[in-house]
């Protein structure tokens, strides 16, 4: 697989790639949604594609997120349907997390850090305890979307899940020399994906 040179040199070894998407069509007549050409269906510059349509979600999956922080929505996928969602907060039952409750907030502590310290469950957590609560099976081949690279121990229960590959929007915490060897090691595709902003605006535009 291709290796993606220049936003993720250091993965280097490990199987990231960076998918842009593809270029839109540049035509006067081209319709709204799609047209028909010799029998084949050809997408226009405003339909999403499969990846843009999930990470989409995964983005309004996010604004359920209670962390003053870092707002991360994520979204399990199989056969282009749903299996599950999730996104970070405090654990069920506990009070959302707040100026006064936030010890990494109100100490002023770097992103990644002292995650021993948070209240919350991170999005791709939960998006498999959701799954294991309603029996829903996610191993094989699932695709996890999510608005930010997971943190090393989600990255541990993406594998024990069995998901198969990975596509985030925003990098974080790459140079963790046990995340890329973990990577390496278990063969799980990782996607850096790049969304057509030009189509996201349109979306903006509904909201």
């Amino acid at each position: 697989m291709l290796k993606n040179q220049n936003k993720n040199q250091k993965f280097q070894g490990a199987d990231i790639l960076n998918e842009e998407t593809k270029p839109s069509l540049d035509t006067d007549n081209t319709p709204k949604d799609f047209e028909l050409i010799n029998g084949n269906r050809l997408e226009s510059e405003t339909r999403l594609s499969v990846d843009e349509y999930f990470i989409t979600i995964a983005r309004i999956v996010a604004q359920r997120s209670t962390c003053l922080r870092r707002k991360v929505g994520a979204v399990l996928v199989r056969d282009k349907q749903i299996l599950s969602t999730g996104y970070n907060g405090a654990p069920s039952g506990i009070p959302h997390c707040t100026k006064e409750r936030c010890l990494r907030l109100k100490n002023n502590m770097d992103s990644g850090k002292n995650l021993d310290l948070c209240y919350a469950v991170h999005a791709e957590a939960n998006a498999i305890i959701q799954a294991a609560l309603h029996g829903t099976d996610i191993s094989g081949d699932t695709t996890l979307y999510v608005t930010a690279f997971p943190c090393i121990s989600c990255l541990k229960m993406i594998l024990n899940a069995k998901i198969q590959k990975i596509v985030y929007l925003e990098e974080y915490k790459e140079e963790n020399p046990i995340k890329l060897q973990l990577i390496k090691e278990s063969g799980i595709k990782c996607v850096h994906f790049t969304p057509n902003e030009k189509k996201m605006k349109t979306l903006r535009d509904y909201f």
